[in-house]
C-alpha cells in the first residue's frame, strides 16, 4: 500500500524546479506563543503601547524568526518527509514584518542540486525561499542548503 505525504527525493529536484507551499494564517495567539516560547520578550513583541506610540510598524509584528520557522514547517510537511535528513547552512535576509493576520505561504526554486560526494545516496540541494504573503509581498528570502535522500546510490 502506498503511503502517502512522503517527501521528495534528490532526483526529484532539478536545478529550476519551482513549487509553492499552502498558506498559513499567522495569529497573534501564534506570536505571543513563540515570544514567550523563546524568550524573545523584546516590547516589539510584548507591549502594545510601545507599538502604538514609537514604533514604525504598524500591526502586531512577529519575530522574522517565527516567520521562517512557520516557513519551514510548511515545507516539511509537503517536502521533507523521510527524504530530509540535514539543514546545512542559510542565508536569509528580511523583507518586510509579518503581522497578525497575515497568511504566508513559501515559494521555492531549486538554484543547486548535486550528489554528495561523500556520503553515497544523498544529494545536496540548495533553494530559493520566497515567503509570500497574502497581498503578494515577500517578506523573507532564504536559501537553505540540505542533505536529501536519493532514490539510489547511484548516479
Amino acid at each position: 500500500m502506498e503511503t502517502v505525504g512522503l517527501g521528495l527525493y534528490f532526483e526529484d529536484l532539478p536545478v529550476g524546479k519551482t513549487f509553492k507551499t499552502i498558506g498559513r494564517s499567522v495569529t497573534e495567539a501564534d506570536i505571543i506563543n513563540f515570544v514567550n516560547a523563546t524568550g524573545m520578550v523584546e516590547v516589539l513583541f510584548t507591549n502594545l503601547e510601545f507599538l502604538a506610540e514609537e514604533s514604525d510598524i504598524k500591526g502586531r509584528p512577529a519575530p522574522g524568526a517565527l516567520g521562517y520557522t512557520f516557513a519551514e514547517g510548511l515545507l516539511v510537511q509537503s517536502t521533507m518527509q523521510h527524504t530530509g535528513y540535514a539543514f546545512l547552512h542559510m542565508e536569509m535576509e528580511i523583507k518586510a514584518p509579518v503581522l497578525a493576520g497575515d497568511t504566508i505561504h513559501v515559494e521555492c526554486e531549486v538554484i543547486e542540486s548535486r550528489r554528495s560526494k561523500s556520503r553515497p545516496g544523498r544529494g545536496l540541494v540548495r533553494t530559493r525561499n520566497n515567503v509570500v504573503n497574502q497581498d503578494g509581498t515577500v517578506v523573507i528570502v532564504y536559501t537553505p542548503l540540505r542533505m536529501v535522500k536519493c532514490r539510489s546510490d547511484s548516479e
